[in-house]
């Protein structure tokens, strides 16, 4: 008996606008559910070798908790590629100055590392405050 499995057609896609509140969610949390509804896998049509996924906007980035101590033991590094270039920022820091770039590195770490990666996170939108300008997409609220 044969089976034929359904590819889904560009064209076929159907892309809804999500706003997610950050505030009192866990980072880790946030970011793996976050990460599934940019890559598609809530959708039965959901492919591997396509961009399904919907958009998403987190509001309140500033609020967002984690457990432990990594406010004080995480820390994000970056080389300039110069000699004594390594550059460390603690999450404390890191969400006083950027809170957007905290959740924005923990989503992109859980997303495939190629061109359809950073096509998915092209559909995030991540803001501090509790206003964005996405008003006129009429987002649907997530619960996580």
């Amino acid at each position: 008996m044969r089976v034929n499995t359904y590819v889904v057609k560009e064209g076929e896609i159907e892309r809804t606008w999500f706003v997610v509140d950050a505030e009192g969610q866990n980072l880790g949390r946030l970011a793996t559910r976050v990460a599934t509804i940019l890559r598609g896998k809530h959708k039965p049509m959901y492919t591997p070798s396509m961009d399904v996924g919907d958009f998403v906007i987190i509001v309140n980035a500033d609020k967002v908790q984690v457990t432990g101590n990594k406010l004080e033991d995480k820390l994000y590094r970056r080389h300039s590629l110069y000699p004594g270039g390594l550059k460390t920022v603690s999450l404390r820091r890191l969400l006083a100055t950027h809170p957007e770039r905290v959740i924005e590195h923990a989503v992109r770490g859980m997303l495939p590392k190629n061109k359809l990666g950073r096509a998915m996170f092209r559909k995030l939108r991540v803001y501090a405050g509790a206003t964005h300008p996405h008003a006129a997409q009429q987002p649907q609220p997530l619960e996580l």
